[in-house]
C-alpha cells in the first residue's frame, strides 16, 4: 500500500486473504477500481466484498477500464466523502485508483498542484491528467 494522504492509500490487486491485515491497519473502506475478469486469476469483486464484509470494512466497486467517466469520478468522490478514514483503493497497479482519486478531489475543489504533489510523493505521475486538475 502506498499512502497518498491521511485519508487514502492505494495498492495493486489485493486478494480476499489480504483483507484481515488491511483491516488491522485501520482501513475502514476498500474501493475496488478493477473490472471483473480484467486478468486471469484475479479475484472477483464479490470475493473481495465478502472478505471486506467479514472484516467489518465498507466496500465499493467502481470499475474503470479505458478512461474515466464523470459518473466514475462522482462515485469515487461520494465513496471518499462517505467513508471514515482511511480508505484503501486498488486496481492492477494503483495508478487508476490514484488518477480517479485525483479527479474526484479536483472536482471537490482541492488544489491541483497539491493533488499532483501528494501523488508524486507516493510514486505516481499525474502528468497525463494534469490539465483536468486545475479548475
Amino acid at each position: 500500500m502506498r499512502k497518498i494522504d491521511d485519508s487514502l492509500s492505494v495498492a495493486g490487486q489485493i486478494r480476499p486473504e489480504d483483507v484481515p491485515a488491511i483491516a488491522a491497519q485501520g482501513v475502514t473502506m476498500i474501493v475496488n477500481n478493477r473490472p471483473d475478469g480484467e486478468e486471469f486469476g484475479q479475484p472477483s469483486a464479490a470475493e473481495i466484498e465478502a472478505a471486506a464484509d467479514s472484516a467489518g470494512i465498507a466496500y465499493r466497486h467502481i470499475p474503470v477500464a479505458g478512461g474515466f467517466s464523470a459518473d466514475q469520478v462522482a462515485a469515487m468522490g461520494e465513496a471518499l466523502g462517505s467513508a471514515e478514514e482511511p480508505v484503501l483503493a486498488f486496481c492492477r497497479s494503483g495508478t487508476r485508483s490514484t488518477f480517479l482519486w485525483a479527479l474526484a478531489r479536483a472536482e471537490a475543489g482541492d488544489n491541483g498542484a497539491e493533488i499532483i504533489r501528494k501523488a508524486a510523493e507516493a510514486g505516481y505521475d499525474l502528468t497525463p491528467i494534469a490539465n483536468f486538475l486545475s479548475r
